[in-house]
């Protein structure tokens, strides 16, 4: 495995895989890999000839009181994972290297991102547009591979790679949780064992909300009624947003249209902040 920390020398390498001919798959993280992580990377694997994986704790999706500093960081772990599921690049490079002390180049996108976490984290999805753009231009993947737990995410750099003509098929690999329901993310490793208990509540919400539409019932507002309803019970959850939405435009749905439909949700487990959703 190759360990690239430049822009330069990163986008000369995928320069060359492309005049080798092969299909660069590419999976993009802020490091502190998990098992969720790990099945992107046989995503990518799947659907590339090389597979590449930067590390990168994006500064600019982070907002002034959020956990950029505090944020769980392991380089020597993470790449240790990426040898071991078979990475063929890891691209870990400096905040530096990517915002040099010039920087002023910013990419958003308005009409996705608006709603849902770009209320309470309004700087979020600008960052996220700005380091992708980037790092597809020094990547130049074929294909980018990200987990669906990120719905919002996956929906808006669709948007973008749409609106901006990237050649990049975006991919959203399901989401992979523990053993008790709770969605993989690294920020899992804030919550203590009282936490965590309260935490896996909110996938059993989400299973509450889907089991209405299962049942024949389509009303959104049941949906939202039965996930509002099991989450309270639990104190260390404070409620920041639950939607029905269509799973593509993100637009809120009254009704559930089976199969093309997200319940999506953002939740406080006491001061750590945890999103999660499911299909309809």
């Amino acid at each position: 495995m190759q360990i690239l920390k430049s822009v330069k020398e990163m986008q000369e390498h995928a320069l060359e895989l492309r005049r080798e001919g092969k299909r660069v798959a590419f999976v993009p993280t802020m490091g502190y890999l998990h098992a969720g992580h790990e099945s992107l990377i046989e995503e990518a694997a799947r659907r590339g000839d090389s597979v590449v994986v930067s590390i990168f704790v994006n500064p600019t999706q982070f907002g002034p009181s959020e956990d950029f500093r505090t944020y769980p960081r392991d380089l020597d772990h993470d790449l240790a994972v990426c040898e071991r599921n078979g990475v063929d690049v890891a691209f870990v490079p400096a905040a530096d290297e990517m915002y040099p002390s010039d920087y002023s180049t910013f990419v958003e996108e308005e009409r996705l991102s608006a709603g849902m976490c770009g209320v309470s984290r309004p700087s979020m999805f600008r960052g996220v547009c700005t380091v992708l753009v980037q790092l597809f231009n020094i990547v130049f993947p074929d294909v980018a591979i990200f987990g669906q737990k990120d719905a919002q995410q996956v929906a808006v750099v669709r948007k973008m790679v749409r609106d901006l003509h990237f050649k990049v098929e975006v991919v959203a690999s399901p989401t992979m949780r523990e053993q008790d329901g709770l969605a993989m993310s690294s920020r899992n490793s804030y919550l203590n064992e009282f936490e965590r208990g309260d935490a896996a509540q909110i996938y059993q919400a989400l299973l509450k909300g889907k089991a209405v539409p299962d049942s024949g019932q389509l009303s959104a507002d049941r949906v939202l009624a039965e996930i509002m309803h099991h989450l309270r019970q639990y104190r260390r959850l404070r409620v920041i947003y639950v939607h029905v939405v269509d799973k593509d435009t993100l637009e809120p749905l009254r009704e559930v249209k089976p199969g093309k439909t997200l319940v999506a949700t953002a939740v406080w487990c006491d001061e750590v902040r945890l999103i999660d959703n499911i299909e309809l």
